[in-house]
């Protein structure tokens, strides 16, 4: 489909199409990306999804940066947004969540001076560094993140730079599923694959970022999984007598569900926090319904789970310009004219 889209598409001139010969069954991103590396010509290489509206100065402003930034700066990670927002309910939470990530947490990880697991696109890396580290792993469904860690690890840096990309939020439940399992599925191989050797990895990146890739990346992954766990505590509004209960006390389970309701609270705040801005004050009535959205993840972390173990390389796609096709068309078109 992508190809022959791209073959009734008019491009401009300064763009090349490059095929990926399909000589084996890895249909990757990483692996296209390895691919076209030898086909650029720059010193910095970009990177954007399809559907990407970038903004206009985009470019300047990371030109600008890198020359500016010390040597060791070898990757920049843009902001990323929707311009579909108001299509439905799962594109506000996928909408307010994304900004509590780009807008909150993110930052907030830069400042405590962890590992930033890059995103996927919106990424810019100087070409000499990228090709020292070899590219992308072509084996992993989240490259971006395991780049991140990669970076660290041989002591290079990754700025964050207040540069926006507008994408069309996934907005259906099962596509959502999809995407967000390969996204799960990819966190739990980097997260493998860099424990491997966990003291090597203590000693190159320190103890402080150890313990930030198992909450950035174990972490996520585990808070899916057990989730149900934690729902169970709803159980006791009914009157029901909870395990916890009875093995370890009431005033454990009591700590518990307090604990449960505290997270839920500073989750919610977060978001508040992230969309209380002009652009997307619209969405603060809806950060309360954010708990029920992420019920999905837990369904997407199953079905990384048993990707994981029967087919760890495969990449479910996602498809895009469904919000245009939708009729969505004023809405998002309006965006990309403002950006």
């Amino acid at each position: 489909m992508t190809a022959e889209t791209i073959a009734r598409t008019s491009l401009p001139a300064w763009i090349d199409v490059v095929e990926v010969p399909q000589a084996n069954r890895l249909r990757t991103k990483p692996r296209a990306l390895n691919y076209a590396l030898d086909f650029c010509r720059g010193d910095i290489i970009g990177v954007w999804d399809a559907e990407d509206a970038p903004e206009v100065d985009q470019i300047d402003k990371v030109v600008q940066h890198f020359a500016q930034a010390p040597r060791n700066v070898a990757c920049i990670q843009g902001v990323l947004d929707y311009y579909n927002a108001p299509t439905n309910w799962i594109s506000r939470c996928f909408t307010i969540e994304y900004a509590s990530w780009w807008r909150v947490i993110l930052p907030g990880i830069a400042r405590l001076g962890l590992i930033i697991p890059l995103g996927g696109t919106t990424l810019f890396f100087r070409r000499d560094i990228l090709e020292e580290l070899r590219g992308w792993d072509a084996h992993n469904v989240t490259e971006d993140a395991d780049l991140g860690v990669r970076l660290a690890r041989h002591g290079y840096k990754t700025d964050l730079l207040s540069t926006v990309t507008y994408e069309e939020a996934n907005f259906r439940a099962w596509p959502w599923v999809k995407q967000r399992s390969r996204w799960l599925k990819g966190f739990l191989i980097t997260w493998c694959v860099h424990m491997r050797h966990p003291l090597q990895l203590i000693k190159e990146v320190g103890f402080l970022r150890f313990l930030g890739i198992q909450t950035l990346f174990l972490a996520t992954f585990s808070q899916f999984i057990c989730a149900p766990l934690l729902w169970t505590l709803c159980l006791t509004l009914l009157g029901v007598t909870h395990p916890v209960e009875v093995t370890l006390g009431a005033d454990m389970l009591t700590v518990l569900f307090c604990f449960f309701i505290f997270a839920e609270i500073l989750n919610i705040s977060i978001a508040l926090t992230a969309v209380c801005g002009k652009e997307h004050r619209h969405l603060m009535p809806w950060t309360i319904s954010l708990p029920f959205y992420f019920i999905l993840g837990t369904f997407a972390a199953y079905k990384a789970l048993y990707e994981f173990v029967f087919s760890p390389f495969y990449w479910d796609k996602t498809e895009h310009g469904v919000a245009t096709q939708k009729h969505q068309g004023s809405e998002v078109g309006e965006t990309l004219r403002t950006s």
